[in-house]
């Protein structure tokens, strides 16, 4: 079972096992730590904003350029940001850390 660590704005970290399929937004969501996910995963917010720590950032592959757009209305926006609802828990994403903004 892949383990997610989130750190909250204020920088507390709180270590998340999720099953495999799982997106970062729903283990968020489900986990009570602020993140939305108000479309539900379906690419037309930004509510499960995430910033990817960078040595995490390429494991998690390229943004498309739908999620690349949605990510433009995004506050915080950094260069490893990612939209939780794209990623997709893994074995290969096991132990990834993740950042929630801090006006998420």
């Amino acid at each position: 079972m892949p383990n997610i660590i989130f750190v909250k704005p204020d920088g507390t970290e709180l270590n998340v096992n999720v099953n495999e399929g799982v997106s970062v937004m729903e283990a968020g969501r489900d986990a009570n730590l602020g993140i939305e996910g108000t479309c539900g995963g379906c690419l037309s917010c930004a509510t499960c904003h995430v910033i990817v720590d960078a040595d995490w950032f390429a494991k998690t592959g390229a943004p498309s350029e739908d999620e690349e757009d949605m990510l433009d209305l995004a506050f915080g926006l950094t260069e490893t940001s990612r939209l939780g609802c794209q990623l997709t828990m893994s074995a290969e994403l096991d132990g990834i850390r993740l950042t929630i903004p801090d006006d998420m």
